[in-house]
């Protein structure tokens, strides 16, 4: 089972990079609040398949990228940090990934950092809050 080959290696974090497929939630449990991820959106605007597609088919002029918790469900977990995405009226699918694939890459080594550093913790009195201690 890969959450017992993970544990086994003692990692302090699993870290999702395109991993399109729900965790289950017993091995979300397995690892509270030690499993991040990366959306092309704004959660929680956009969650799931095709976040690129839902902002294009809305007209957004803003979408952006967020580095979240995973939690049980899709795309819910607490944020952990987010930055927005200007999305000019002449650009398709194509000008927008790139674009977003950009921030995905500055932001997700960010947030990793901030982990590692101890900076980020989700709060006592919510679990839906993160605070970030610089």
């Amino acid at each position: 089972m890969l959450a017992d080959w993970i544990e086994s290696r003692s990692a302090d974090l699993v870290v999702l990079a395109g991993y399109m497929q729900l965790l289950s939630p017993e091995f979300v449990q397995r690892f509270p609040g030690r499993i991040v991820n990366v959306h092309p959106a704004l959660l929680p605007s956009f969650p799931g398949l095709d976040a690129i597609g839902q902002a294009l088919d809305h007209g957004v002029r803003v979408t952006g990228v967020t580095v979240h918790y995973v939690d049980e469900g899709t795309d819910t977990g607490p944020v952990i940090l987010q930055r927005a995405v200007e999305v000019p009226a002449n650009w398709g699918r194509e000008e927008l990934e790139k674009a977003v694939h950009e921030v995905e890459h500055e932001i997700y080594p960010e947030a990793i950092g901030m982990i590692a550093r101890g900076e980020v913790r989700i709060g006592a009195d919510n679990p839906r809050q993160v605070i970030v201690d610089q």
